[in-house]
């Protein structure tokens, strides 16, 4: 699997709600901390459906996991810092 080059990477799935909040904290954080983001449609790659099914939103930073299915802001921007 390879992941986009931004320092946050979150993997999500369309009608997730989970997604949807995730992107949404994510989203603030990144831009507050002045760090690249990308969303990736877990459907989008077969390797990325076969290996996360339903388990998303899955958060990465530099890639390395960092959340699976809910986000953080605090932790999130500990991780940025």
């Amino acid at each position: 699997m390879t992941l986009p080059d931004a320092r946050v990477v979150v993997l999500t799935r369309q009608g997730c709600h989970l997604c949807d909040d995730a992107l949404a904290i994510i989203e603030t954080v990144c831009r507050d901390q002045a760090v690249s983001w990308q969303a990736v449609d877990v459907d989008s790659d077969p390797d990325l459906r076969a290996r996360y099914t339903d388990h998303v939103p899955v958060t990465f930073v530099d890639g390395e996991q960092h959340a699976l299915w809910f986000v953080d802001a605090d932790r999130l921007v500990a991780a940025l810092g």
